[in-house]
């Protein structure tokens, strides 16, 4: 446990409500397994280059909706660049460019 990567928060967060108790979970036990070093696939991680390098979506299905939860894996952390319930077959645009935003401000914040 000691070599587990942080978790750091650029946006969003995972509680209950809006997650139901079994989501956060779910979500919980994701995010574990990415601090330990684990590589996610499908169905519950995809990538997602067209956000960044290195930048995943996990999916979190829920009772009322599916939450997505966009994160990156760099060499020292797991980095959350936004949390949200997907409602389309295609990620939003706007999501994608915020994300984009938030991953380029942290790389010039940590250099």
């Amino acid at each position: 446990m000691d070599d587990d990567k942080p978790l750091v928060w650029l946006h969003g967060e995972v509680k209950t409500p809006p997650f139901s108790l079994e989501a956060r979970i779910e979500a919980g036990t994701l995010l574990r397994r990415l601090q330990g070093g684990e590589r996610i696939g499908l169905p519950h991680s995809r990538p997602m280059p067209s956000i960044w390098k290195r930048c995943h979506e996990l999916r979190i299905p829920d009772e009322n909706a599916t939450w997505r939860i966009v994160y990156r894996t760099d060499a020292d952390a797991i980095v959350i660049g936004e949390v949200f319930a997907k409602k389309t077959t295609t990620t939003p645009k706007t999501v994608i460019d915020a994300c984009k935003r938030r991953f380029k401000k942290y790389d010039e914040v940590i250099k």
